[in-house]
C-alpha cells in the first residue's frame, strides 16, 4: 500500500489519480487526521508528501512522518513535500526571488535517479513561493534545476530512499509527469 499525505493542496486529487494509475492500492489521508503511530500500523510500502500551502513546519504530521520513515521506505515529496524533506536533512528553505504560481519553467537534469533516459530539458509547472537552498552537508544530490532561475527542482539523497520534486508532476503542463512517477516506482524496487 502507498500512502499519500495530503497537505491540503487543491491538486492533491490529481496527484492521487496519477498514483492510482501506477499502484491501485494507494490511499490518501489529510496531514492533520492521523499520527505516526497510526501510519506505522498501516504499514505503507511508500509515502508521498503532497504539495500544499504554508511551510514544512506548518504541514501537520509531515515532518514527523519524514523523521520516522526516511530510512525505512521510499518517500517522494512534491512541492511542499520536497521542501519538507530538504529541511529535514538540513537544507534552508527561503523565500523565492518571486512567486512561481502557475508558471512553467524549463528544467535541466543531470540524468540521475528518476530522470535517467528523459530529454535533458523539458517544461514543468511550478506553484511555489519558497525554494530549497544551502545543500552543503545534507546528503542531498541535485537531480534537476530550473533553467530560468537555477533553483533546485529535484533531488535524491546519497544514502536514503527519498526524492523531492519542487514542480508538480500531476500538472497537465508538466512534460513527463506520469513518466517521472512511474520511474520513481521502479527506481526503488
Amino acid at each position: 500500500m502507498w500512502l499519500l499525505i495530503d497537505n491540503y493542496d487543491s491538486f492533491s486529487h490529481i496527484l492521487l489519480d496519477y498514483l492510482l494509475q501506477i499502484n491501485p492500492d494507494t490511499i490518501c489521508i489529510q496531514n492533520d487526521t492521523s499520527d505516526v503511530a497510526a501510519i506505522i500500523k498501516m504499514a505503507p510500502q511508500r509515502i508521498i508528501l503532497s504539495p500544499g500551502p504554508k511551510t514544512p513546519d506548518q504541514a501537520g504530521i509531515t515532518m514527523d512522518v519524514i523523521n520516522h520513515f526516511y530510512d525505512k521506505i521510499p518517500i517522494l515529496g512534491v512541492c511542499l513535500g520536497h521542501q519538507a524533506i530538504a529541511q529535514f536533512f538540513g537544507a534552508k528553505i527561503a523565500r523565492a526571488p518571486y512567486p512561481f504560481h502557475g508558471k512553467t519553467s524549463e528544467i535541466e537534469h543531470y540524468d540521475k535517479g528518476i530522470f535517467r533516459g528523459l530529454n535533458n530539458k523539458f517544461k514543468v509547472m511550478r506553484y511555489h513561493s519558497l525554494s530549497v537552498t544551502q545543500l552543503e552537508q545534507t546528503g542531498i544530490e541535485p537531480w534537476a534545476i530550473a533553467s530560468d532561475d537555477h533553483s533546485l527542482m529535484a533531488f535524491g539523497h546519497e544514502k536514503y530512499p527519498v526524492t523531492g520534486l519542487q514542480f508538480h508532476p500531476e500538472s497537465v503542463l508538466t512534460e513527463y509527469g506520469l513518466a517521472l512517477l512511474k520511474a520513481w516506482d521502479t527506481y526503488f524496487k
